[in-house]
């Protein structure tokens, strides 16, 4: 760099300098016609909403329905935005007067959206809200309105290994179905096995698809792990849990591998210690966004002397008012009990959508869902969708996007 250097004087620098501005002179200072074509291609990728339809119901099973959604052209959505595999779209509804937000992992194959087609795949979960409401409500027709693609759940070749060990449980099967079609199209460049947990035979989602595709590549192989002690077991099933021990059967022993995992909250606390086990690089292993978090004081850092109701006085674009929850459930959901549509995607701490001001007061965030950077910390910044009143709050929330 120093010989570098001594090829050049400052005049020669100032010489750069008034060419330049010569050149700036002569330029035509009309605004340029014409489309954008870097700008038109941000907003196809990265709408801020897609106003969509359901197409087509597939039930695959009792609990559980995928969607296929298509774009409404008569509210404004033509096309939709591309995204990669493992990607999440988060669902805008209203139930009962309450705006609420869920997020879904992508089902179907990346290029499928190059045809105008999504698929969702919901399952009901206990108690929760908005799976009933979608499996109760959405027919062919059913207006549906969506973000963008979103999420970090996908393969990274700079990041991850060749190898991916998926680790999934009941309805965590979705982005790694997405996965092993992108791989079958060239889509995606990596080796997929997959450990897929069940309770038996009768309840393993997508059983023929990912057979179909088991057989069509050979980068792709599904391992079905039975927990029922009276399943059956056959060539491609294991008995059991997912372990350190199974993972070790399955994975290389002469190369890296990532794992990635997404499934319920009881298969992360169990599978995230057998994980330690194996003692593997940081960065080898991924989550899949967490989703909602329930029951805060079941965490062993969750501290005592909470009261039974609290206040928050929210603010929003200039208008404050007060309103009352438990401190069971997160800020974001006593924001929308009381009415209140906060700016919210992935519920899970990740994507810092709700990202908002604490004033007063504290709250408790799960150690799993602490994404905030330092200088959040450091200025009272907090994400509501993952924070829980401790006290009363005073919070200043953006409005919803």
């Amino acid at each position: 760099m120093a010989s570098l250097l001594k090829k050049f004087k400052v005049r020669d620098f100032i010489s750069i300098v008034a060419n330049r501005q010569k050149r700036f002179a002569r330029a035509d200072d009309s605004a340029p016609s014409g489309t954008d074509a870097a700008r038109e291609l941000a907003r196809a990728l990265h709408p801020k909403k897609q106003y969509l339809k359901v197409a087509e119901v597939t039930e695959r099973a009792p609990d559980v329905k995928s969607f296929t959604l298509v774009p409404d052209p008569e509210r404004g959505t033509s096309s939709l935005a591309y995204f990669g595999a493992g990607k999440y779209l988060t669902v805008f509804a209203e139930i009962g007067g309450m705006p609420v937000t869920r997020a879904y992992s992508i089902s179907s194959a990346p290029k499928a959206s190059l045809d105008g087609r999504y698929e969702l795949t919901v399952k009901l979960v206990d108690g929760g809200l908005v799976s009933r409401y979608i499996l109760d409500n959405w027919q062919v027709g059913t207006p549906v309105e969506v973000s963008a693609p979103a999420g970090n759940f996908e393969y990274q070749p700079l990041r991850d290994a060749a190898t991916v060990i998926g680790l999934a449980g009941g309805s965590g099967i979705t982005p790694f179905l997405s996965m092993a079609q992108a791989i079958r199209d060239g889509d995606e460049d990596f080796e997929l096995i997959l450990l897929y947990g069940s309770r038996d035979k009768a309840n393993i989602l997508f059983a023929d698809e990912l057979a179909q595709i088991e057989k069509d590549c050979d980068k792709f192989k599904v391992v079905h792990v039975l927990s029922d002690p009276a399943a059956e077991a056959e060539e491609g099933c294991e008995k059991g849990f997912i372990t350190a021990e199974l993972i070790k059967k399955y994975a290389p022993a002469d190369k890296p591998y990532s794992v990635f995992l997404c499934g319920p909250q009881q298969m992360y606390e169990f599978v995230d210690k057998e994980l330690e086990k194996l003692d593997l690089e940081r960065k080898y292993i991924r989550h899949e966004m967490f989703g909602e978090f329930h029951n805060p004081a079941s965490q062993p850092d969750y501290p005592g002397g909470v009261p039974e109701t609290v206040k928050i006085t929210v603010t929003q674009a200039g208008v404050t008012r007060t309103i009352e929850g438990s401190p069971n459930d997160s800020v974001l959901q006593i924001l929308e009990k009381n009415g209140i549509a906060a700016p919210a995607r992935c519920r899970s701490g990740e994507c810092g959508f709700c990202h908002s001001l604490l004033i007063s007061g504290e709250i408790y965030s799960p150690p799993r869902m602490e994404y905030r950077r330092m200088a959040d910390k450091q200025y009272g910044f907090i994400h509501p969708c993952c924070s829980f009143p401790l006290t009363d709050l005073e919070i200043d929330v953006p409005e919803a996007k």
